[in-house]
């Protein structure tokens, strides 16, 4: 009595302050933490729910998650776990196929917190034609998801021209949050030597600038690429790419990120800058079909 049940027959009833969970009753319970919280066991009268113990860590596979937040009002679902960082860091998997036949596969990446908890992964989605042809130049569309599987961000990058003599065909991407949304762009700025980037959000407005260095060449210490006001007056944050040792600098094209923003920066601006570190990522670092890094911003 107390509660529904599809395994329930007589017998099967459950006395009055008995601690065991009754078969069936507490599933849906049980299962509900892997996905945020953790539920403990405990006596009570037959039919009443198990209260949850909410924002707890959850360990999976090896792998520590970020806490699911609750809900927040005018915050696409998905991005409440960007209102409580002010830095992500970005890992790129190691890719044994592309390591061991040298042909490019669809690129991966662990997004955490400062802590070192997953908060979304991230996952190329291209054709291996378009790898094989277009290389780090390649249009691409990828699929960042949370720690609920469900897809909260997708980014779209076009095929554009990498030439500075099509300075009205550069280098673009769209973040949509939720997927078919559009919440912001990166473009990127023509100039004669230096990267540089204009954050946009969902109706093209300026909100943010990006300048990197004029040599993008990783040797020994990590590359700075400045966020900035509109005006470029003020330093807002940073997307870093990590030195992340001569070997796998050398033989792979595996890149660690670093990114910081202020902690009440608007979550969509938070999402397209994350949008940004991986334009920067495909751009600058990316091993072409030589193993030849990128070093200018035209090369």
């Amino acid at each position: 009595p107390g509660f529904s049940s599809v395994n329930y027959a007589p017998g099967n009833e459950i006395p009055y302050g008995n601690p065991q969970q009754a078969p069936g009753a507490y599933q849906a319970a049980a299962d509900a933490g892997n996905y945020g919280f953790q539920v403990h066991p405990m006596g009570g009268p037959a039919g009443l729910a198990v209260q949850p113990i909410q924002n707890q860590p959850i360990v999976k596979e090896g792998t520590i998650w970020m806490p699911v937040p609750p809900p927040l009002p005018n915050c696409p679902p998905g991005l409440e776990y960007l209102t409580q960082i002010d830095q992500i860091l970005i890992h790129q998997q190691i890719e044994l196929l592309e390591i061991l036949t040298g042909f490019e596969t669809n690129n991966r990446y662990e997004i955490k917190n400062s802590l070192g908890q997953r908060v979304y992964f991230g996952a190329e989605d291209t054709d291996c034609c378009t790898r094989i042809c277009c290389g780090p130049s390649r249009p691409f569309t990828l699929r960042i998801t949370d720690n609920l599987g469900r897809e909260v961000i997708t980014l779209q990058r076009p095929f554009r021209c990498s030439s500075c003599c099509f300075p009205c065909f550069l280098q673009e991407l769209e973040v949509q949050a939720p997927p078919g949304t559009p919440v912001g762009y990166v473009v990127q700025n023509w100039h004669p030597c230096l990267p540089k980037f204009t954050i946009q959000n969902e109706n093209r407005m300026d909100i943010l600038r990006i300048s990197g260095p004029c040599i993008v060449c990783s040797c020994c210490e990590d590359i700075h690429f400045e966020v900035k006001s509109v005006d470029e007056t003020a330093t807002v944050g940073r997307i870093s790419k990590q030195w992340t040792g001569i070997v796998k600098e050398a033989f792979t094209d595996v890149d660690n990120f670093g990114i910081t923003f202020p902690m009440d920066l608007d979550v969509k601006m938070k999402a397209v800058m994350i949008g940004a570190c991986f334009l920067i990522d495909f751009m600058f670092f990316e091993h072409a079909g030589d193993k030849k890094q990128r070093t200018g911003v035209w090369q």
